[in-house]
Formats: C-alpha cells, sequence, structure tokens
C-alpha cells in the first residue's frame, strides 16, 4: 500500500491557498444567493462556516475496490423517507498512519452518476461536527485512484436548514477516530 502514504501535497503554500480559496467562495454563496441552504434570519448564525484549521495531512490518496454487489440500500435521510443508493466500492486509505476505508454510493435514478457520494461519521460526531455526519463528493475517473481530502469534508444542509431531505452515514461509513479536517460546528 505504498501508493496510499500520509503525505502531504507537494506545495503546502498553494493547497493551503487553494482550500481557504474555496471556503471563501462558499461562504459569499452561502451569503449571497437565493438558493443559500442557510435561511436568511439565520445567516449571522452560521456565517461565515466553522472550520476546522487547513492541514494537508488530512488530504490522502485512496484505493477504490468495487463492489460487485449490484444491490442497493435504503440510506434513512434527516426527513424520515429512505433514499435508494447503490454502493460502487470501498475507498482503501491511510491517515496518520491508520488503515481506514469508506464506502462510496451513487443514489438510484440519479441524472449524474460521475461522482461519488461519501458520507461518514467519526468521534467528533455531535461535540465538534453535526451529529448526523458529514460528506465528501469525489469526481469518478477510470483509474480508481482518490484523493479523500478531508479539508473538503462538509455538513448537510440539513444542518443549517432542517427543510432539507440529507442521508444518514451508514454504520459502515463510522470512522473510530476524530477527523479534525474540514467543516465543524461553531463554538
Amino acid at each position: 500500500m505504498a501508493a496510499c502514504s500520509s503525505k502531504p501535497p507537494i506545495d503546502e503554500a498553494s493547497y493551503i491557498q487553494t482550500i481557504a480559496a474555496a471556503r471563501a467562495a462558499k461562504d459569499a454563496d452561502f451569503k449571497n444567493t437565493g438558493e443559500s441552504p442557510v435561511p436568511e434570519n439565520r445567516r449571522a448564525e452560521f456565517l461565515p462556516l466553522a472550520y476546522f484549521p487547513i492541514d494537508p495531512a488530512y488530504s490522502v490518496p485512496a484505493i477504490l475496490k468495487p463492489s460487485n454487489d449490484r444491490t442497493t440500500i435504503q440510506m434513512p435521510t434527516s426527513v424520515g423517507a429512505e433514499r435508494e443508493m447503490r454502493r460502487v466500492g470501498t475507498l482503501e486509505f491511510s491517515l496518520k498512519g491508520q488503515r481506514l476505508k469508506l464506502s462510496a454510493f451513487v443514489e438510484v435514478g440519479a441524472p449524474n452518476v460521475d461522482r461519488l457520494f461519501v458520507p461518514f461519521t467519526d468521534l467528533t460526531s455531535g461535540t465538534e461536527t453535526y451529529p448526523a455526519g458529514r460528506y465528501l463528493d469525489l469526481d469518478r475517473n477510470a483509474t480508481g485512484i482518490y484523493v479523500i481530502d478531508f479539508n473538503r469534508a462538509y455538513h448537510p444542509y440539513c444542518y443549517y436548514n432542517p427543510t432539507f431531505d440529507c442521508p444518514y452515514p451508514p454504520a459502515e461509513n463510522r470512522l473510530n477516530i476524530p477527523i479534525r479536517s474540514g467543516e465543524r460546528m461553531k463554538k
């Protein structure tokens, strides 16, 4: 598993600038657009969004082990509904010396299956981050090699507004370590 070492990106300063710019752009979008998931009367409460410090060590390579199982799972959501998801495979990676894995999904019937949906919880869930978990989205590729960047982990929109329908991460995506990276709750 040498290809999955925890080495930070080569140009750390550029990486940090890129993540900081993405965070600033998201804050601006959530503050200034009509499609913001944050209701206007709650923007002062949530914006700017709270984040853990940017840490390149939380951006790691992962190998997608494709799933041969074509069955679907019903993922419960925040509004009491269920979303039908298909497990695409398991992302295997090392983070801070620990071997970990997360399942990646696509929604059955979704118009765009070019993105992998990776919902997860960790030991910060419910104390430092939203109790229902956080999400990562990855662009699909033919190589099977991905970058899991927890600095890009985000809260589902139901964190800001309970009218949004957000899938809960399945038990297989509960990490037994703290992921102090990405979005966090305001203190």
